[in-house]
């Protein structure tokens, strides 16, 4: 989940939204939104599919998810 945590913080840092601003969304601490940048910690699905909302994207796309060509 480390493509996450980086994709968390960049989302978050282009709808220019602080950690806490995003814990309060969502509805968990600041420090915790930390841990999921930091890669120590991981959302539950409910909280993903929430923050991908917030940001308007798609769980794949917050989560780094790419599918592979077909050749």
């Amino acid at each position: 989940m480390v493509e996450f945590a980086k994709n968390l913080k960049y989302y978050r840092k282009q709808h220019r939204m602080s950690q806490f601003m995003l814990a309060d969304k969502i509805g968990v601490s600041q420090r915790t939104v930390s841990h999921y940048e930091n890669a120590t910690s991981e959302p539950s699905l409910q909280l993903l599919c929430r923050i991908a909302s917030i940001f308007d994207i798609s769980t794949d796309e917050l989560l780094g998810y790419a599918p592979k060509s077909e050749e």
